[in-house]
């Protein structure tokens, strides 16, 4: 299997491997635990080349490390970093650390896009990884504070980046939150999608763009790390 993968067998084996320089949005309904399963696709990916920078816009950076914690990971040792919008919108004056460097808030961009090169320069030049993940959660909080115009510029960059690093970068969007012009001119980014929906009380995904069709739906569960799929 060439390039990435997340650490999803069934999807993995479809896909065959995620190539080098892509991006994906994973757009789906509130309450579908796309927190978890990003985090989870992170976990899965984890090894002694691999390096993650996920933007969090919805929690503070410790809570983001405590899930890797919890579910087993030596976060002192993985190669993780955090671009925290959070903290600081709540006032308190928390310092940057190792692991955690914080933006003023979700629409302080350019704030959000020097952490983010900052974490680049880390994983890739100091310490040579050979592959990095940017994650970005969400973009839709993002689009709260800032125009689209904005945010394609500063996403044209960072998914230029990415292709560039040879790295895969995933970002999260709320379904239903946007118009379709929004959605469609965010489309232009990105080399595929994970798509979520709602079956009844459960949800499923399929992934789109990646090969010549579409991948059949899966109803999904999460158990910490663990990603079980169930074909619809």
């Amino acid at each position: 299997m060439s390039g990435y993968s997340l650490g999803i067998k069934e999807l993995d084996g479809l896909l065959g491997g995620i190539r080098e320089g892509t991006n994906l949005m994973m757009i789906g309904p509130p309450m579908s635990r796309k927190d978890d399963l990003l985090d989870a696709i992170i976990f899965n990916s984890q090894d002694s080349e691999d390096s993650a920078i996920i933007v969090s816009t919805r929690e503070p950076g410790e809570r983001v490390l405590g899930w890797f914690e919890d579910n087993g990971m030596d976060v002192s040792a993985a190669d993780i970093g955090i671009v925290d919008c959070v903290t600081k919108t709540l006032g308190l004056g928390a310092a940057d650390t190792d692991k955690i460097k914080r933006a003023s808030s979700p629409v302080d961009l350019t704030g959000i896009g020097v952490k983010i090169s900052q974490f680049f320069e880390e994983m890739l030049v100091r310490k040579h990884k050979k592959k990095v993940h940017l994650c970005i959660n969400s973009l839709s909080t993002i689009l709260m504070y800032s125009n689209i115009q904005t945010v394609f510029r500063f996403l044209h960059v960072f998914t230029g980046r990415v292709k560039a690093a040879n790295g895969f970068g995933l970002y999260v969007v709320e379904d239903e939150m946007h118009d379709a012009q929004t959605i469609a001119t965010l489309k232009q980014l990105f080399d595929g999608m994970i798509e979520i929906k709602a079956v009844g009380d459960t949800y499923a995904m399929r992934v789109v763009g990646m090969t010549s069709k579409p991948t059949p739906w899966f109803e999904y569960s999460i158990d910490g790390t663990e990603i079980s799929l169930k074909r619809t």
